[in-house]
């Protein structure tokens, strides 16, 4: 039964963010854009954790779940609003895995806590919405972030080491591991910066 639930709820995950008509390639095919995002996650969680909850599985794969019907432009320009955008988000994706792990079998009160790691409402205070930042943040780092750069190349230096500093002020000393030993993979100015910004995390 348990087997079921999860493939149940996994399989409605991805049915839900195979609509998302922004594309991205992998594997040099053309996929849902959120969907994809879906499969590193679920790839990242394996890798930094061999035997993962259901409740984990599940929270992973709809991290960002239907996360283009919440667009950014939606929200002013700003920090604030950002943020105010993020929390929405969670709020959004968390409330839709609960709904569908309800319909798949799953008890209220895994439903909940589901709800809850998504929302990342007790990051550093629970250990499995710790991990599920640790993963997304895993994902940013190989799969986002040289993009990421390019697309704001404006940014001034100061604020591309906040945000690294950041990143990585969210992370676990497990994740830290891991994501130094990506950095070499990534681009020599990524790299770069990386190394600056971790040579005073604490600035």
């Amino acid at each position: 039964m348990k087997q079921a639930s999860l493939e149940c709820a996994l399989g409605a995950i991805d049915k839900a963010n195979r609509a998302d008509p922004n594309l991205e390639i992998m594997a040099g095919e053309s996929l849902p854009r959120e969907y994809v995002y879906s499969l590193h996650m679920t790839r990242w969680l394996h890798e930094l954790d061999a035997s993962p909850s259901e409740r984990m599985q599940i929270a992973c794969r709809a991290q960002h779940m239907e996360r283009w019907k919440m667009p950014r432009s939606e929200y002013p320009e700003g920090r604030k609003s950002y943020y105010e955008w993020r929390q929405a988000c969670g709020r959004m994706h968390g409330r839709r895995a609960a709904e569908i792990m309800a319909g798949c079998g799953y008890p209220e009160s895994e439903c909940a806590r589901v709800e809850v790691i998504v929302t990342k409402r007790e990051l550093r205070k629970d250990a499995d919405t710790q991990l599920l930042e640790d993963v997304a943040c895993m994902v940013f780092l190989e799969k986002y972030f040289a993009q990421f750069y390019a697309d704001n190349a404006e940014y001034e230096r100061e604020k591309w080491l906040r945000i690294v500093r950041r990143t990585w002020g969210k992370m676990s000393p497990r994740a830290h591991e891991r994501a130094l030993a990506l950095s070499v993979k990534l681009p020599g100015h990524l790299q770069l910066l990386m190394q600056e910004a971790l040579a005073d995390p604490a600035a």
